[in-house]
């Protein structure tokens, strides 16, 4: 089974944030929660599916991650970009994605 995370985007500004230990949302995929058995996952989908009902967050969503070094990464491209940050200016304080991040 791989590794996973819960991320979704904060309602509020649409930018990425991912489920930490102390079940808040946080911008950095590095202090996400990782699960690594069924019964956290199904744990992660839950807090998600409050957390969408609640008004917090939208577009929840389970993804798989991997360990390399210390750091997780995530399997899909998709999710890389959406843990390094926009592609292109969106707002204050946020710059654009590490293209050796998000590289394949």
């Amino acid at each position: 089974m791989t590794d996973k995370v819960l991320t979704a985007n904060r309602l509020l500004d649409g930018i990425a944030v991912w489920l930490d230990a102390n079940g808040q949302w946080t911008e950095s995929l590095q202090d996400a929660l990782v699960a690594r058995h069924a019964e956290a996952i199904a744990s992660l989908e839950e807090i998600g599916k409050r957390d969408f009902a609640d008004n917090l967050v939208v577009d929840v969503a389970v993804v798989d991650v991997q360990e390399l070094d210390g750091k997780l990464w995530p399997i899909r491209l998709r999710e890389r970009i959406r843990a390094q940050g926009p592609t292109m200016d969106y707002a204050e304080g946020y710059r654009p994605a590490d293209p050796k991040f998000i590289a394949v």
